[in-house]
């Protein structure tokens, strides 16, 4: 009889991604009868409490970084790397006493590299095993990567979600470098809407659009994306669905009309209608995260994929999925 272990699941607050593709697994802890506890802040920690709102939520904080449109992205979260370090720290003794108080068993965290203990079994979640740099800064990465192996083997197994066959792969090298660190274990995308049961209905059952723009990432950038959109489509003749991703912020459907289309805007969609307006939208736009992307291959969808600017995973993703002959990405 399998044992029933107490899971303590937290995901960085770096975006809604790394909180919506422990969305499967955290159904899977609860389906093979283990008793779940999430932790986290900020609006991914918001979106898995609506997900999930009868499990118990710890507030956690994580990394607190700062971004820039001045400033190159890479080097800003280089100078930020002693806060970066201190974060690590404080969340792994913040750990013992959640561990000790709540009984827990088993820790998962999705790229939180300070959230293990050795009295638990500890898992780290991370598709980033070969962080990509500027090519200015090459020069650095066998110390990077070095720096990362010596974070992730912390933990008793790191959780590659990506395909092991590097021609099925959808991250490219970011994990499927050489050396790989010796307790990784690759167990396919993750998406909320793997093996889901597609819902027959969309909350506006009047809305069809044309296309469908998701907005996500960090501040500034968050903002900067859903300008660059509504400056894109402020002529359009089509009807635009822009969808913000603030799911702690219940503002009502924001309809803008342009010279001969419509743009709605809404802080954010449930999995089910996100689901349906996913499936059935012709045109597809958003960042290049790689949680997208797993969520566009469980639908068989494409998109029009945008990197960040200054964020190398972004911009090598987009790449490596052109080179691929993936027509929606530009």
């Amino acid at each position: 009889m399998q044992k029933t272990e107490t899971i303590l699941l937290a995901p960085l607050n770096w975006g809604l991604g790394h909180a919506t593709r422990c969305v499967p697994l955290i159904s899977g802890f609860l389906n093979a009868g283990h008793q779940v506890l999430m932790a986290g802040h900020g609006a991914s920690f918001i979106f898995l409490k609506k997900e999930f709102p009868h499990l118990t939520a710890l507030p956690l904080n994580g990394y607190s970084m700062r971004y820039s449109l001045k400033r190159n992205l890479f080097f800003l979260l280089l100078l930020q790397m002693p806060l970066f370090l201190g974060a690590i720290l404080w969340e792994h003794w913040k750990l013992k006493k959640i561990i000790r108080n709540y009984a827990i068993t088993q820790v998962v965290a999705d790229n939180r590299y300070g959230l293990w203990n050795k009295k638990v079994r500890s898992v780290l979640i991370t598709h980033q095993l070969f962080i990509q740099l500027p090519k200015s800064l090459g020069f650095i990465a066998p110390l990077l990567h070095g720096f990362t192996r010596l974070l992730i083997h912390r933990f008793d197994e790191c959780w590659v979600p990506d395909f092991e066959d590097p021609e099925l792969s959808l991250s490219g090298v970011l994990s499927h470098g050489k050396p790989l660190p010796k307790n990784v274990r690759f167990i396919g995308p993750l998406s909320r809407f793997s093996n889901y049961k597609f819902p027959q209905n969309f909350i506006f059952p009047d809305l069809k659009p044309n296309v469908l723009i998701l907005i996500s990432g960090p501040e500034p950038f968050r903002s900067c994306f859903e300008k660059e959109m509504e400056e894109r489509f402020a002529k359009s003749r089509q009807s635009v669905l822009m969808v913000c991703g603030k799911p702690g912020e219940e503002l009502p459907e924001n309809k803008v009309l342009t010279d001969q289309g419509t743009l709605i805007k809404v802080s954010h969609l449930s999995t089910p209608d996100l689901c349906f307006i996913l499936k059935n939208t012709p045109q597809i736009i958003s960042l290049a995260g790689y949680s997208t992307l797993m969520d566009l291959h469980a639908l068989g969808r494409q998109a029009e994929l945008i990197p960040t600017p200054g964020q190398t995973e972004q911009e090598y993703l987009v790449s490596f999925h052109n080179s691929k002959n993936n027509p929606g990405t530009r």
